[in-house]
This record gives structure tokens, C-alpha cells and sequence, in this order.
């Protein structure tokens, strides 16, 4: 697909780099000339120096003949400016856009009618909900949710005294081996795509898909507890952590926001009523110690600096070693120490953005075909991908026993939900029309089921 991408901030370069990698014909615009170059010399894409909201400029990158274009620009209203223009030029267009002024929140309805617009992403809000999912189920890593929210892609570590140590995956109690299913294991630099004979070690962190109840369960019976945070305390009064403060007061959960800017104090306490807003520095050890960060149940670093909400999370994990931390980094390089030292989780918005985004173009690309991508979540920090398939027409993969097929190697059909059944498929499983199909694999760009298939 032709792709014209307008803004190359940290979103829209990531974009650009993990959408070229999928063979289409990405041309990006920024009126930034020395940031168009660096992109191009990165990526296999095409630049185009420029206002993107300016009809010339979105001629010369060939907007009449493109099948899609994302704006992502720092501006919402050049953003929407860009998609408006987009639709006038090329009627035939999709548009996808960053939305992330909260003033906007219940417009979205609005814009997307109004502008036919195909996707409006509000990044903050998608990784506020992500946070939340997380410290309503604290004891995993990373929580996303597949089949609206019926099935979960849940990773946590394997710590010392675990009765998983040395087992192996077909060795397991039934009563584990039937309510989830393990997909993949991270043991250091290496990536597993489990199967029966995978054994797990000491400190992996694994990925399984459970229902939400079993998840529980299932932790519980390895004796990690369940319970949701009773507190949250947030370092960074930013838009992230305003939707975070509003999603986790919502579910009763107390929040309290130390944010250095005076204003925006003034701002957040307007707007969260029921939040404890402190205006203060959360990276000067008083401020936080006289806020209680020894005795919260939560600790989110929220800041504008990736440094500063690393430390935040270490002096967190030192003086408080119950609490569950949240660390926000924008920079990849940063992911391997962070899980060395495991201070808990790590949210990157510029990867939510991507998945959602990948998401809704694979389906695109797909929407006549026997399958469609439904979701699509990396994993194993971008080593992986989960993609949940929507089978709509008989092909080569349907009604025959998964053991009869000749499945790629690195790749697990990893769950089947058919209609209100969750099922974890055996050798003898097959796939059937009407099929939600969960695939986890290491092979990226799988866009119809029949992909699974070697050769």
C-alpha cells in the first residue's frame, strides 16, 4: 500500500521504520528539512520537505494516487487540518489521526463522522488504559487484551522458589495446562516459542494467554497474589497522567499526582476532583518520602525524561520493594537494563501506537479475504507479534487437525475462541469458520491465516 505519513516525531518515525519493514511505499512529510533526512537515510521511505497541511505539498508527495495517510504531527488541529485535506484531494483515502488534547476526548464521534476519518488514536489515553489494566492486575508485567477482552496476553517473570522452576510445559497439572496456555518464553538475549517439551527456568518471563478469571487463577496457584492496588502514586502530571488519574479513579482507586509545573497542578486539581494533586519535584528524595512513596501500593514514573523515571522507579523499588512500579520510556536502547534490574513494568508509547496502527492496516489490506487481522500486539519487546484472526471463509488451514498441517516453525496456534468457548488447541483441534484464531509467532507481516502455513 501507498502510506504518506505527515509528522516525523518519535510516533511518526516509528511508524514510517515499522510499516517500510512490511513492504509498502511509505513517503513521509515534516516541515523539519533536517529530520526528513534522517529518516530517510534510516528507512526505506521516501521524504518530502514541507507543511503538511498545505494541498501542494501533500500533491507532491502524490496524495490522489496514496491508499492511506496517517497524521501525527504535535498539533491535533494541523492533524485534522491534514486528514480534511486528504479527503478532498482523494475521496478513495483512509486517514488516520493523533487526537491527544483531552478537550477533544467526546468529540471523537464527531470528527470521525464528520471527517471520515478511518482511526482517530489518542496515544496518552491508549497507554493510560494499558497502565491501568496493569495495576488492576499487578502481579504481571504486561497485560493486552485480544477477542474484546475475553482472552489476555499476560507476561510475568518467573522468581526465586517458583514451583514452575525446571518443569516442563507438558508436565505441568492438567488443571494449569487447561485453563491457559504459555506461548513464549524471554530467558536473557533469547526468544522461545514454547511448546510441550519447553522448560522453564528461573527469572524467564513468560507470556501466557488465559481468560481474565483464569489468569487469576492460575496465579494464584503458584502462589503470586491477585489483588488489585488499593493507591497509586504518579510522578508527572502530563496528559498520560491525567487519563491514568481518571481511568484509576474510576475504579476507586486512590491517586495522588506530584507535579513540578505550578499551573498544571492548578489544572489537575480542577479537572480530578476526587485526585491528592502535590506540587512538588518527585525526583528530590524529601518531596517523595514525605508523600509516602515507602507505603503506596504503586508507583508510576511518568516524566518527560526517560533518566528521571528510571531513577524514580530504582528509589521506588529500594524503599518499597511490595509496590508495583510503572516506568514510562521513550527510548527502546534503555529495555535491556530495564530488565536486568527489574523494576517492574515498562510502557513505550510510540509500540502501542504501532500496534494499533499495524492493526488496522493489516486489515485493510486483508478486509476481502478469507481472514482478517482483528488484533495485532508485539510482544517480546517487538520480537514477537500475537495476531488474532477472524476466519470468514473456508481455506487450506480449516477443518483439518492442526497435526496434519504443516505449521511454520516459531509460530503456536496459541487459542481458538469459538462463539463463548475459549479453547487451547491440541493436535487433534482444528480451525472452522467462524473462528477467532490466536496466533504467536517470531515470523512478522502474517496478514491471513494461511500464512501459518510453511513454504
Amino acid at each position: 500500500m501507498r502510506i504518506i505519513i505527515v509528522g516525523c516525531g518519535k510516533v511518526g518515525s516509528a511508524l514510517a521504520e515499522s510499516l517500510s519493514k512490511e513492504d509498502h511505499d511509505i513517503i513521509v512529510i515534516d516541515i523539519d528539512g533536517e529530520v526528513v533526512n534522517q529518516i530517510t537515510e534510516t528507512a526505506d521511505v521516501i521524504g518530502v520537505e514541507g507543511n503538511g497541511a498545505s494541498i501542494v505539498v501533500q500533491q507532491e508527495a502524490g496524495i490522489k494516487k496514496a491508499d492511506i495517510l496517517i497524521a501525527s504531527t504535535y498539533s491535533d488541529e494541523v492533524n485534522l487540518l491534514c486528514c480534511l485535506i486528504a479527503r478532498k484531494s482523494n475521496a478513495d483515502i483512509k486517514t488516520i489521526v493523533r487526537v491527544r488534547n483531552p478537550i477533544y476526548l467526546d468529540e471523537v464521534g464527531f470528527f470521525r463522522e464528520e471527517l471520515g476519518l478511518t482511526l482517530v488514536i489518542n496515544p496518552e489515553r491508549a497507554s493510560a488504559r494499558e497502565i491501568a489494566r496493569i495495576l488492576r492486575f499487578p502481579s504481571a508485567i504486561k497485560i493486552d487484551t485480544l477477542s474484546g477482552g475475553r482472552v489476555e496476553l499476560l507476561k510475568f517473570r518467573i522468581e526465586k522458589n517458583s514451583p514452575l522452576i525446571d518443569e516442563k510445559i507438558m508436565k505441568l497439572s492438567p488443571e494449569i495446562r487447561n485453563s491457559i496456555q504459555i506461548c513464549a518464553v524471554e530467558r536473557g538475549d533469547q526468544v522461545l516459542i514454547a511448546n510441550g517439551s519447553t522448560v522453564l527456568k528461573e527469572g524467564d518471563r513468560v507470556s501466557f494467554l488465559a481468560s481474565p478469571l483464569n489468569a487469576a487463577r492460575f496465579f494464584e496457584t503458584i502462589h503470586i497474589e491477585t489483588h488489585a492496588v488499593k493507591d497509586t502514586m504518579i510522578i508527572g502530571g502530563s496528559k498520560l497522567g491525567f487519563y491514568l488519574a481518571k481511568m484509576l479513579l474510576d475504579s476507586r482507586i486512590n491517586v495522588k499526582i506530584i507535579e513540578r509545573d505550578r499551573a498544571r497542578c492548578m489544572e489537575l486539581d480542577e479537572a480530578l476532583e476526587k485526585a491528592t494533586i502535590i506540587n512538588g519535584d518527585g525526583t528530590e528524595e524529601t518531596v517523595i518520602l514525605e508523600e509516602g512513596i515507602e507505603r503506596a501500593e504503586s508507583i508510576v514514573a511518568l516524566t518527560s525524561i526517560d533518566e528521571e523515571n528510571i531513577l524514580i522507579s530504582l528509589y521506588a523499588k529500594k524503599h518499597n520493594e511490595k509496590a508495583k512500579i510503572v516506568t514510562k520510556v521513550n527510548r527502546m536502547m534503555f529495555d535491556a537494563i530495564i530488565d536486568e534490574i527489574n523494576i517492574g513494568t515498562i510502557v513505550h508509547i510510540r509500540s502501542i501506537v504501532v500496534d494499533i496502527v499495524n492493526t488496522t492496516i493489516r486489515a485493510m489490506q486483508n478486509s476481502q479475504g478469507r481472514s482478517q487481522v482483528e488484533t495485532l500486539v508485539n510482544i517480546l519487546d517487538g520480537k514477537a507479534e500475537a495476531l488474532e484472526f477472524v476466519i470468514r471463509e473456508e481455506s487450506e488451514v480449516t477443518d483439518i487437525p492442526l497435526q496434519d498441517l504443516k505449521i511454520k516453525e516459531d509460530l503456536i496456534v496459541a487459542c481458538i475462541r469459538r462463539r463463548n468457548n475459549i479453547i487451547y488447541p491440541r493436535g487433534g483441534h482444528s480451525i472452522k469458520v467462524g473462528d477467532r484464531v490466536v496466533i504467536v509467532t517470531t515470523h512478522k507481516g502474517l496478514s491471513d491465516i494461511t500464512d501459518i502455513l510453511a513454504g
